[in-house]
């Protein structure tokens, strides 16, 4: 395994690649280099010693956690009036597998996320979980308080628009298939395919309209591929 104790002294090219992306997507100077290391490997790319596969999913777990309790933190105080519904379901809206793997691709996650480049569809679906195992990183390099202000101060403020958050409707299928009866044409959604990954099933979608193809979308679910199916068709035809 890493040692997650101790200073990385490497000073390859990789590793001042990353130190520098470090700085600009978190905003700090690493510490333990070998968390970020860790943080940014997905299983693809992992090879086994003594029987363990390294990776990045127990990370990846820890800040599953550590985000939904720093986007609570920050709603819970934005919010003083509001009940726990309606913080359960912005948090939702800001922390769901779409919202972070777009999260992700905007403050460059893909840039060092370490995966089998071999599966294009695989990046479509691993950043989001690499930024979470980013925020595990830090959470163990630099404590909570400077994980939260990441999170609020980088990923949160600089991307989302709260009042448009609140307001908008995320339904994307609802959304293309209002859309499809106004026009008078048969809208589908079919699952393509089905992988079996290391976090479980991978789903495929593919929306249809009048035996056309639109948007293709992915998800560890059948309804969220048919959801990012759905929004990237609703891009494709302009339906807002």
């Amino acid at each position: 395994m890493w040692n997650l104790l101790s200073l990385s002294k490497s000073t390859s090219k990789d590793d001042k690649k990353l130190v520098t992306a470090i700085r600009t997507i978190v905003g700090i100077s690493p510490s333990n280099l070998a968390l970020y290391k860790l943080a940014t490997l997905h299983s693809s790319k992992s090879t086994e010693k003594n029987g363990y596969r390294e990776s990045n999913e127990r990370l990846e777990y820890l800040g599953d956690a550590i985000l939904g309790a720093a986007v609570a933190d920050y709603l819970f105080k934005k919010y003083p009036f509001k009940d726990e519904g309606f913080l359960t379901e912005i948090r939702s809206r800001i922390v769901n597998r779409e919202s972070l793997n777009n999260l992700a691709r905007k403050v460059g996650i893909g840039a060092i996320v370490q995966f089998d480049n071999k599966n294009n569809h695989l990046q479509q679906v691993i950043l989001g979980n690499t930024l979470e195992a980013l925020v595990g990183a830090v959470y163990l390099d630099k404590g909570y308080l400077s994980t939260k202000k990441f999170v609020i101060d980088k990923l949160i403020q600089p991307y989302f628009d709260l009042d448009v958050v609140v307001n908008s409707n995320l339904n994307h299928k609802s959304k293309v298939i209002e859309w499809a009866q106004r026009e008078g044409k048969e809208i589908r959604f079919e699952i393509t395919e089905v992988r079996k990954g290391k976090m479980g099933k991978e789903f495929s979608a593919q929306v249809f309209i009048a035996d056309q193809a639109y948007g293709t979308g992915f998800g560890f679910t059948k309804k969220k591929a048919e959801q990012d199916a759905a929004e990237k068709t609703n891009t494709m035809l302009n339906i807002s």
